[in-house]
């Protein structure tokens, strides 16, 4: 129970450091146009570093998985919804692991 307590302590000051140590290093306004760009793109970048290489492995097959991200990425370009493309992705990998196999 110690172990769990000390992970759950140290895991919430990481947290909190890294939300709040922003704020007090950068007080001023970020005027640079490529760093608030930069900026603006984490979030997205990090999300997909995160689930594209789990991706392949959450379906029956890597082809029916590459057919759902190709869904996906189709809706998203035409500017879909996130719900809209989530289904539409999970539709895609349903019709493509029941006719491939």
């Amino acid at each position: 129970m110690k172990t769990v307590v000390l992970s759950a302590a140290v895991m919430a000051g990481v947290t909190y450091l890294l939300r709040m140590l922003p704020l007090t290093i950068f007080q001023k306004r970020i005027r640079n146009p490529f760093v608030r760009s930069f900026l603006a793109y984490v979030p997205y970048a990090v999300l997909a570093a995160m689930t594209i290489p789990d991706l392949f492995f959450a379906t029956g097959s890597p082809l029916s998985a590459l057919v759902g991200l190709a869904a996906a990425v189709a809706l998203a370009c035409r500017g879909k919804g996130l719900l809209t493309v989530a289904l539409g992705a999970v539709a895609a990998v349903f019709l493509a692991e029941r006719l491939l196999g």
